[in-house]
């Protein structure tokens, strides 16, 4: 009998037998476990690890998510500035590799400055909902609003039919099918540009429309394809965890004192694990925390949802592969509600003390100033915040900290394999 067992022992007269059997086990399976863990505590754990991830689900809108071919293809697409209305923006240019796929701003700038900070790109084939309000129900779609954007790339469907045709024809044809005539289409032309691009665009006829924006949806999934490969390696955290765990093969990781005192609080009493749960740290959900000014008000995902169910893009349309098929997400969302005013989709927290600055209007420079945020829990200027007060020490923040940065990892290409660069 080891000593804590017999201590626990000692207070036999106190309890029941089964209670005592009971404590007994669970003072017995916690000095089996290193650093003191309990079973329950272990298992929540290994739920935050990349091991419980697996493969992305399938995209039934998008056929073309698993082809290797038009990952290739939207590798190109993804670096080529051609994709923009003044020739000097690309996807990359907000969605840095050397940066997490972000950009480091606190609002994302293309050829103006957007209203919220850019998101990464890594990981995004698991999340349902894209964008901060989740106006997107895939990658794909999420992809091709940037491009139309008169502040990102403010490009039309037109010059990127063009642009597609001068210079990926063959790429683009040994995916998709043959490519539309554009000999006589206007340069720049479309149903969201400026009035002239617009008057443009309603000059031509139906045929012609639907063949043009098929060819713009096509962009938009071959980028989808590749940004499905960009997925976060394994941190720190996930070989603590294997090690805690006394997985085969797996070398001593140690925490400190501080890492392992965040990660309890990170599951237990700061409660952080409520919305940051499963593998990315993320329940891909949406709720206001009270952050964000109310001047420019932005309702977050009370308009986000709307927004998606008007998208010509969205599972249940005629540009998806699978129209109404199986859009569980988009058809059981919640719509209407007041708790949707001012909430936001919960960032992925892989990786996050590598993506500074936080909050989807850039509000915090640093990680601490954030926990702060949350340990005050002020009111929201707009709709009310779930938050509560945590009164969590100085200490305790501190060690919180110490924690989110062993959640830092590589990111990694699973296909295609050429260099992260725009190929010409």
């Amino acid at each position: 009998m080891s000593g804590a067992t017999r201590r626990i022992a000692g207070y036999g007269a106190c309890l029941g037998a089964a209670a005592l059997a009971t404590v007994v086990a669970t003072a017995i399976a916690r000095q089996a476990i290193p650093d003191g863990w309990s079973p329950e505590e272990l298992a929540t754990l290994q739920s935050l690890t990349l091991g419980s991830l697996g493969a992305p689900p399938p995209d039934p809108s998008n056929t073309y998510a698993s082809d290797t071919a038009a990952a290739a293809l939207g590798q190109r697409l993804f670096f080529d500035t051609r994709f923009s209305i003044n020739g000097k923006v690309a996807c990359a240019t907000c969605h840095l590799p050397a940066r997490q796929f972000q950009d480091g701003r606190p609002l994302g700038a293309g050829v103006g400055t957007t209203g919220r900070r850019t998101m990464t790109v890594v990981a995004s084939a698991y999340s349902p909902w894209l964008f901060w309000d989740g106006r997107a129900d895939s990658p794909w779609a999420q992809a091709l609003g940037p491009l139309e954007s008169a502040v990102e790339h403010g490009g039309t469907r037109s010059l990127y039919a063009r642009v597609i045709a001068r210079a990926y024809a063959k790429d683009y044809e040994r995916v998709f099918g043959a490519l539309p005539d554009t000999v006589g289409l206007p340069s720049s032309a479309g149903p969201n540009g400026t009035s002239s691009e617009r008057a443009a665009w309603d000059g031509l006829p139906e045929s012609t429309k639907d063949s043009v924006t098929r060819v713009f949806v096509n962009l938009g999934k071959a980028l989808e394809a590749f940004e499905r490969g960009i997925r976060y390696g394994q941190s720190r955290f996930d070989r603590y965890v294997a090690w805690v765990s006394d997985s085969a093969g797996a070398k001593r990781e140690p925490f400190s004192a501080a890492e392992r005192n965040g990660a309890r609080l990170f599951i237990g009493r700061a409660q952080c694990a409520r919305c940051h749960s499963g593998p990315l740290l993320t329940d891909n959900q949406f709720h206001n925390v009270g952050i964000g000014a109310s001047e420019p008000a932005d309702s977050g995902r009370f308009v986000g949802i709307r927004l998606a169910d008007s998208s010509e893009f969205n599972c249940s349309r005629k540009y998806s592969d699978a129209p109404g098929a199986d859009c569980a997400e988009l058809k059981f969302a919640k719509r209407g509600t007041a708790d949707l005013v001012g909430a936001f989709r919960t960032p992925a927290l892989r990786n996050v003390a590598l993506r500074p600055p936080y909050g989807h209007h850039g509000e915090f420079k640093t990680l601490a100033a954030v926990l702060e945020h949350y340990n005050r829990a002020p009111a929201a200027s707009l709709g009310h915040s779930e938050l509560e007060p945590l009164r969590l020490s100085k200490t305790e923040l501190n060690e919180l900290e110490a924690f989110l940065k062993t959640l830092s990892g590589p990111v990694r290409l699973l296909a295609p394999s050429a260099p992260l660069q725009p190929a010409r």
